[in-house]
């Protein structure tokens, strides 16, 4: 009962659904679960990432994921020149990419790193996302939500509840509509825990401009994404979740100025990686193709918004997306003429190919890409999607099941070999590689089917075949029972 509790609380949160609120706030007050003695003290560092890896599986579970294989790889790479040069002592994180247009970014206990995609659209170079990715892990380094518990003790009876919850609706952006719905203490517990004190603000913004720094980045781009971040929600009627949670005021961007005035000032490098990205950011969330081709061919003309980099490619991949193949490829020689990024360019041709269904020629651009970079995760990705399209399933299996060991934590990639597997009449698999996903997804019921299913399909004979399957039963229910979401 009390998981059932808390499933319908995560729901609530989350605001996925107004009238869902609506219909609970009607019914009565719905209680937080008890997470026993250990909530009203400050947790240990092994308990924050066992909390990180049931949080990590809430996230995936309930809120919408970026699969574009660029962004990701992207984040994760520089998320880890960071890392190195922050003051954390456990450095295993885990990256998880929101598909939403909002500015926002969190962190989270036990490693949890959190960036909405929307926030390419704010943060205007790589210096600037860099900044906001250093203040986060400082909050981490520092153990701020674990101080945050301990300062609660004495005031508050909700005490590890109200931080999962309050982690949640700050990775969910939508925390206005959630807390609405829940009774008046419950509510300013939760509200509370949203917020970082103002002198932990002041220390992550101190310890983050040193990790940029140290890690090679302009320390004077923390002062700037604040501007950024205060600019951008001059005509919003909505203010960003991360604003809410991370407060930015005219005192605290002067403050961050006269710190940065410390450092000398650094040469920003044309970021070509972060503008290309910035690009398919911006496309993803146009209303239509044409549209998105009527802005970038404006920006081409005028250079107003965009770098002339991110105008280009973003033209090529709108004229695609929009099946104008002849038009993305007259305007390829302008791009190419602006970055010597191969691997975004041989996807930007493959992707032409593939969309005049010129299969051959697609797989052959990947391919000899591939060729130089074996390992690359969008290329593999793409690849295989490109090979699942022309029905070449035998080549996507074997593309997969050797890149899956690589990324054994992407969900996406489990995904992609469960669906190529039943394409390829491969059920066995199928339902090994969607136990995988549905287990990185934290929905472990679903995950016992699937194995349970396949059981059903080994010859009673094949001991070992058996023996695996038993053995990962085993170990979904062990992460099941141990989790603290429970």
């Amino acid at each position: 009962m009390v998981r059932r509790h808390f499933v319908f609380y995560v729901i609530l949160l989350l605001g996925l659904h107004v009238t869902t609120f609506q219909a609970i706030a009607n019914t009565g007050e719905l209680q937080l679960p008890s997470l026993g003695e250990n909530s009203a003290g400050l947790i240990s560092p092994s308990e924050e990432y066992a909390l990180g890896q049931d949080l990590i599986r809430a996230y995936r579970a309930s809120l919408p994921t970026s699969r574009d294989p660029f962004i990701e790889a992207y984040l994760a790479e520089l998320l880890q020149r960071v890392t190195t040069y922050s003051e954390l002592q456990d450095k295993r994180l885990e990256l998880i990419v929101l598909d939403s247009p909002a500015l926002n970014a969190f962190a989270a206990p036990g490693g949890i790193v959190g960036v909405n995609t929307g926030t390419f659209l704010t943060a205007q170079n790589e210096h600037q996302l860099a900044s906001i990715l250093a203040h986060e892990l400082a909050h981490l380094s520092q153990r701020h939500y674990a101080r945050r518990l301990q300062q609660q003790k004495a005031s508050s009876t909700v005490g590890l509840a109200a931080l999962l919850a309050s982690l949640l609706v700050v990775a969910a952006g939508n925390s206005d509509v959630g807390i609405a719905a829940i009774p008046a203490i419950q509510a300013a517990a939760i509200d509370s825990s949203l917020r970082f004190s103002r002198d932990m603000e002041i220390e992550a913004d101190r310890i983050g401009m040193q990790t940029l720094a140290h890690a090679g980045f302009d320390p004077h781009s923390m002062t700037g994404m604040f501007e950024q971040m205060l600019k951008s929600t001059r005509y919003r009627t909505k203010v960003p979740e991360f604003l809410l949670t991370h407060p930015i005021t005219e005192s605290r961007i002067a403050d961050s100025a006269s710190r940065a005035q410390k450092y000398p000032l650094k040469r920003i490098e044309a970021d070509e990686e972060y503008q290309m990205i910035r690009a398919r950011v911006m496309l993803h969330f146009e209303s239509s193709a044409a549209r998105a081709t009527k802005r970038f061919e404006e920006e081409i003309n005028r250079y107003q918004t965009m770098s002339p980099l991110m105008a280009h490619y973003g033209l090529v991949l709108a004229r695609t997306r929009s099946g104008d193949t002849a038009g993305a490829r007259s305007a390829l020689p302008g791009l190419r003429a602006l970055t010597n990024n191969r691997v975004m360019l041989a996807v930007a041709e493959a992707d032409i190919a593939a969309k005049d269904q010129d299969w051959d020629q697609a797989t052959k651009i990947l391919n000899d890409a591939l060729a130089q970079q074996p390992r690359n995760h969008p290329l593999n990705v793409r690849l295989a999607e490109i090979l699942m399209e022309a029905g070449r399933y035998p080549e996507c299996e074997a593309l997969l099941v050797q890149h899956v060991k690589r990324h054994p934590g992407n969900a996406y990639v489990w995904y992609l070999l469960a669906e190529v597997h039943g394409l390829a009449g491969h059920i066995l698999d199928v339902h090994k590689a969607r136990a995988e996903y549905f287990l990185l997804m934290g929905l472990y019921d679903k995950a016992e089917i699937q194995l349970r299913n396949a059981l059903k399909l080994i010859d009673e004979k094949d001991f070992q075949a058996r023996a695996k399957i038993d053995q990962r039963l085993l170990d979904v229910r062990k992460i099941r029972e141990s989790s603290r979401l429970n």
